[in-house]
């Protein structure tokens, strides 16, 4: 997975050096814009110590900042060791106020030497690099935490999706190679333009069934391939309406997302029916796709379902709460005789 240019090494290191230049130059830009006619000083010497002064201590409290973040919070406060961690910090605040001091003194000698006042100021200093360096690590745990259960369940929901598709396909196949075996027998000339269908039906699920997306073209393509070949094995006694309006042609849709509803159509609305009939209706309007599919079934019909009955459906709602969420919405009633299936889903 490519890496965003944020998340470059040498990204994050010129960020924090900008970070700590601006940090550290603040104060000096704030004094300078606070009193902008105060007289250069006199005593460059004493300027020049100060620099020095603030680079050493600078660059420790630069140091402290990093080994708060990445080692004494690591090792001890996510580890809950609160004890040690406080004995640690009291450890880095007197090794910090010590240098501090003994760098004062040696720089600018005994007589300047104020150590409540250098108390005060150091500690300050040092809750407030405690506390940036704290949240910074948690901030940065946090987001690294967030981000990788991000990409787990990514995973998990393109597994789950693969999973989903692989248990649709093979019930379909199961009910078209039905269909040749039964042409077969009865040596039907419809034989080899179901064969070619089919083979047309394989291609597709196996070169473009695997993309995210595919155009609704060849989708309806797909759908009209499997109604006819159950067409042709069911002939006259199943009278199958299918109705198809005009629909963008840059539209895209899931692979094989529809193919359960009409299969089920199919499964349920025929064999002891009496005048069986399947309704198909699809248009497609703002961009929102309308999918109706229904079918004639007989209720008081003691069938025995397989073991893959209700696969399909099953798996086809749960794609669609996975993929689509709140954009779709999916009702099955019954209504009578009839068994309707209707789903609307935004597919812009």
């Amino acid at each position: 997975m490519k890496r965003a240019w944020y998340s470059k090494k040498w990204v994050i290191f010129l960020i924090h050096a900008a970070a700590w230049a601006l940090l550290f130059s603040l104060p000096h830009l704030l004094s300078s814009a606070g009193n902008p006619k105060q007289p250069p000083q006199k005593d460059s010497r004493r300027d020049s110590l100060g620099i020095y002064f603030s680079v050493i201590m600078d660059f420790s409290w630069i140091v402290y900042f990093y080994l708060n973040a990445y080692i004494i919070v690591i090792r001890f406060l996510y580890k809950k060791k609160y004890w040690q961690f406080a004995l640690v910090e009291v450890i880095c605040i007197s090794i910090l106020v010590t240098e501090a001091g003994l760098l004062f003194r040696f720089i600018f000698g005994a007589g300047l030497f104020n150590l409540r006042g250098l108390l005060f100021i150091n500690i300050l200093i040092y809750l407030f690099f405690f506390a940036l360096s704290t949240a910074y690590q948690l901030i940065t745990e946090k987001v690294k935490s967030d981000k990788l259960a991000s990409e787990k369940e990514n995973e998990n929901l393109k597994t789950e999706l693969s999973l989903l598709r692989s248990q649709v396909s093979p019930h379909f196949m199961f009910n078209v190679l039905n269909n040749m075996v039964s042409l077969a027998r009865k040596r039907s000339d419809q034989l080899e333009p179901s064969l070619i269908k089919l083979s047309a039906l394989m291609r597709y699920m196996l070169y473009e069934a695997d993309e995210d997306k595919v155009p609704l073209e060849k989708e309806i393509e797909y759908l009209q391939s499997y109604i006819d070949l159950q067409q042709q094995r069911f002939g006259q006694k199943v009278k199958v309406n299918v109705k198809v309006d005009a629909f963008d042609s840059r539209l895209d849709i899931e692979p094989m997302l529809l193919i359960p509803f009409v299969e089920n159509a199919f499964k349920h609305g025929t064999g002891l029916i009496e005048d069986a009939q399947i309704d198909i209706d699809l248009r497609s309007m703002n961009n929102v796709l309308q999918f109706m599919v229904r079918n004639k079934f007989n209720s008081t019909s003691s069938e025995v379902k397989d073991k893959t009955s209700g696969i399909g459906l099953v798996n086809v709602k749960r794609r669609l709460n996975l993929l689509y969420g709140k954009n779709h919405t999916l009702l099955i009633t019954q209504n009578g005789d009839w068994f309707v299936i209707s789903l609307q889903l935004n597919i812009h």
